[in-house]
């Protein structure tokens, strides 16, 4: 057990304030106050002294990216294509695809939720794409 002035930890504290705590408590303040020190240091190393969110919009603007009314029209046309071409598959395609692409699932978490092998989900997703391709290319 070792004694800690809380003054030392907490700001709104007025006065010195001791207490006794356990030896790991101290380490961990130890440490804290380690890495908030290696980031004071690492800011001042990369003079990174001020944040690029200076209130005028600008992050919002990179943020949050305004597009035309031709941008949106032509993304717009192009899910719909897009829509279009994964609905000309055949369900279990179109189905791993979305799950994939969409869903963002592994091939192999497809596999185990479908109970078959991985490979014939690879070879299931690459002929869907390959037919999206195809029908891409004709439809434009």
């Amino acid at each position: 057990m070792k004694k800690i002035n809380l003054r030392d930890y907490y700001p709104f504290y007025q006065s010195d304030f001791f207490i006794e705590v356990a030896d790991e408590i101290v380490e961990l303040f130890k440490q804290i106050s380690r890495r908030e020190h290696a980031d004071f240091e690492r800011r001042r190393v990369h003079k990174a002294y001020y944040s690029l969110d200076a209130w005028d919009g600008i992050e919002k603007d990179i943020v949050l990216l305004v597009l035309s009314p031709e941008e949106i029209y032509e993304r717009k046309m192009s899910n719909q294509e897009l829509y279009a071409a994964i609905s000309s598959l055949p369900e279990k395609q179109a189905k791993r695809i979305y799950a994939h692409f969409f869903l963002d699932m592994s091939k192999a978490e497809i596999a185990r939720t479908e109970g078959v092998s991985k490979s014939a989900v690879t070879h299931s997703i690459e002929q869907g794409l390959k037919s999206i391709e195809k029908f891409l290319k004709i439809n434009s």
